[in-house]
């Protein structure tokens, strides 16, 4: 058992603002917030003595959920798999995965699949939840799922990159969305249309930046996002739209919400950290699609973050061998962003110095999620009762990436090198410490 302690520090973020307070936790749950001054012992008689610990006044945070995270295992254990990703987690802060139906061998399709998944994550250090998929054809597997205790599905309205995991036309919708609807379960989609993607001409340079990112244009995000909206309107099914790229798509997004369209929106650390004119030729670390936009766009999407147009920020890690990225070939080179426990970090490089408060760390990382995954009862904010899963982080210490001391899989990132801002110093999942200054316990 976890066992009965407290938490104090100066800096405790609450649903009420940052407060100096102590989080007592009894076992897996949290016991109770107590604001300054902190009631250093409970001497009722059926409640142990809590012993605290004092973190000064580093910041304590709810942990982390992150929302959209490629797993893999099983099948492609060998890209990623339950125990690297999960001490990646725990040394990122996050205490919550949500994994997605695909790159894994069998996609989370079916309800057998779900079973041979949930038994791979059964020793993961923190805890998984799962999406299932909506792929053509298989509306009638959804209700089993959801029944099952999938929060939500996700599908690809463009080529998934992955065999087993075909993308959805308008019609194929049209037969998913009513389940949804009736189940009130979101539909998580990858908006880009396979009719605004431009063909590579054979005469582009494959190592340019430029190449890949002149084929996956913002036209591309926008035509797929008006459909989803136009079909959000009509089955007045949750729609959420993933990793968005496109800030000229914010707009529309805000004109849909106003509307009252239940619709939500992300992005990923890496759309509000890199920009396409920094990019180097032949770094295919950095391609994932929809692409990394220009450094107007990563202005856009951080005024629609701090604006509230999008609601949270996922990681969207999805690993390769490094062989897969190739030798510099954008064309061939699989494309997805590896760095599962530097969002905290990221996002909090980017946000302090547009001058945002630390609370919105929480609501975009923690609160918002938890939200999405259907897991507001449990996760996403430090109240009595909810579980015991906190990130203890220091928002004033810089450090540089070296990307052979992270703990995914596959070392290889973009972030090598860069000089982040806001250090993970422990991490407890369901009231057990599972991370402590650079070793996931």
């Amino acid at each position: 058992m976890p066992g009965v302690y407290g938490i104090r520090s100066s800096r405790v973020v609450l649903p009420s603002g940052v407060r100096p307070a102590t989080v007592y936790v009894r076992d897996t749950r949290i016991d109770r917030v107590v604001l300054e001054p902190p009631a250093l012992l409970d001497t009722t008689d059926d409640t142990p003595v809590f012993q605290i610990r004092d973190v000064g006044d580093r910041v304590v945070m709810p942990g982390i959920v992150d929302t959209h995270v490629h797993i893999n295992e099983p099948g492609r254990t060998e890209w990623e798999g339950f125990e690297t990703a999960t001490k990646a987690a725990a040394a990122g802060g996050i205490t919550t995965l949500v994994d997605m139906p695909l790159n894994s061998v069998p996609a989370t399709t079916k309800l057998w699949a779900l079973d041979a998944k949930q038994y791979a994550g059964r020793d993961a250090l923190v805890e998984v939840v799962y999406w299932g998929g909506v792929v053509p054809g298989n509306e009638a597997a959804l209700e089993p799922l959801i029944d099952a205790g999938v929060p939500g599905f996700k599908c690809f309205l463009s080529p998934s990159g992955v065999d087993e995991f075909e993308f959805v036309e308008e019609e194929d919708l049209r037969r998913a969305l009513p389940v949804l609807q009736r189940r009130r379960r979101p539909l998580l989609a990858h908006a880009e249309s396979p009719a605004a993607l431009k063909p590579i001409p054979a005469v582009s340079d494959p190592r340019a930046y430029a190449t890949w990112l002149a084929s996956r244009p913002e036209a591309a995000e926008i035509d797929a996002i008006a459909l989803l909206i136009s079909l959000c309107r009509e089955f007045h099914t949750p729609i959420h739209i993933v990793h968005l790229a496109a800030a000229a798509a914010v707009p529309m997004l805000r004109d849909a919400r106003a509307e009252g369209l239940p619709i939500t929106v992300e992005t990923c650390p890496h759309y509000l950290t890199f920009c396409a004119e920094e990019i180097p030729d032949g770094a295919t670390l950095y391609k994932c699609a929809p692409p990394i936009r220009g450094r107007d766009n990563r202005d856009g999407l951080w005024r629609a973050l701090m604006d509230g147009h999008i609601d949270l920020v996922a990681t969207d890690h999805s690993p390769c061998p490094p062989a897969m990225k190739g030798d510099g070939d954008f064309i061939q080179a699989w494309g997805g962003i590896a760095a599962l426990e530097l969002s905290l970090p990221a996002v909090w490089t980017g946000a302090s110095a547009r001058g945002v408060p630390i609370a919105r760390i929480a609501q975009w990382l923690s609160t918002a999620p938890a939200r999405l995954a259907d897991l507001q009862g449990r996760k996403g904010s430090l109240e009595a009762g909810k579980d015991a899963d906190l990130v203890v982080w220091d928002p004033d210490a810089e450090f540089v990436v070296d990307e052979r001391r992270l703990h995914q899989r596959h070392k290889r990132t973009p972030y090598d090198g860069c000089t982040l801002r806001g250090r993970v110093m422990e991490t407890y999942a369901r009231g057990r410490l599972v991370y402590r200054e650079g070793t996931p316990v």
